[in-house]
């Protein structure tokens, strides 16, 4: 039977079968490598979207409010990253970073809601 190596640092394994690290330093190690460059493209996306929930829902106190867009930009809301949308019957799209969503009414307004639980 051929012997089992840690796929981090080539020590053998003892232990169950299914085993494939000696121990979790090495099992953190090697999946930081594999998911290196991914997870850090990963990282800043998910960043950038808690940073527009965070301000959705500071300035949404009543679950339901319409603010000027100048407040919005004031907060460096990015209005290029949102987690899905809604689009109604009548054709309105509301964007949403998870359960905080916006709706462009003019040029000069938005409309905040908040989506209930699911």
């Amino acid at each position: 039977m051929e012997e089992r190596k840690c796929l981090e640092c080539g020590e053998p394994l003892r232990g169950r079968a299914d085993q494939k690290f000696c121990n979790d330093l090495c099992r953190n190690a090697y999946n930081n490598k594999k998911l290196g460059k991914s997870s850090k493209y990963i990282r800043k996306i998910n960043r950038i979207l808690r940073t527009n929930h965070s301000i959705l829902k500071d300035l949404n106190t009543e679950n339901k409010t319409t603010i000027p867009s100048k407040k919005l930009e004031k907060e460096n809301f990015n209005f290029n990253y949102h987690t899905h949308y809604y689009k109604t019957r009548n054709g309105k799209v509301y964007f949403f970073c998870y359960d905080q969503g916006y709706l462009k009414l003019d040029s000069n307004r938005y409309l905040l809601v908040k989506k209930e639980d699911i």
